[in-house]
């Protein structure tokens, strides 16, 4: 006998990607959008009042109240050049006067430094609590 030789054909491999699968869902997505983008931009028109009142025409200088990160107080009243350090108790004392003057009116700025916790803040709105302040303006740029 002799002996058969089989010759196997080899194949060569593929190296490209075949992107007709990649193509028809990428053309899915497509048509989906398409369908769905005019439906978000549905809106619904909102008619706003309006009025005809003006802006309070406030002349006072408002007291300013800073918050120190060592736990002082800084109280600037109007017509001051610069705060002076003052504490809870002292606060109290030298709003007394000025709040039975201006009432409800009293207009109080308060500030604390780049360095100072926020506790500290708390603490100074505590204290003009304690004073009776009411109308407080937390102020973001302070110096």
């Amino acid at each position: 006998m002799t002996a058969a030789i089989f010759h196997r054909k080899r194949r060569k491999l593929k190296s490209e990607i075949n992107v007709v699968p990649y193509i028809d869902v990428m053309l899915v997505l497509l048509i989906i959008f398409m369908v769905t983008a005019p439906l978000l931009t549905l809106s619904v028109d909102v008619k706003l009042p309006s009025s005809t009142a003006k802006a309070l025409d406030n002349k006072q200088e408002p007291v300013i109240v800073i918050a120190y990160p060592d736990g002082r107080l800084g109280l600037q009243l109007p017509g001051d050049k610069q705060p002076r350090v003052v504490d809870n108790a002292q606060l109290a004392e030298q709003l007394a006067p000025i709040k039975a003057q201006q009432g409800e009116d009293l207009r109080v700025l308060l500030a604390g430094e780049a360095d100072a916790p926020y506790q500290r803040v708390i603490d100074a709105t505590e204290a003009l609590r304690k004073a009776r302040v009411t109308n407080v303006v937390l102020w973001t740029n302070a110096r």
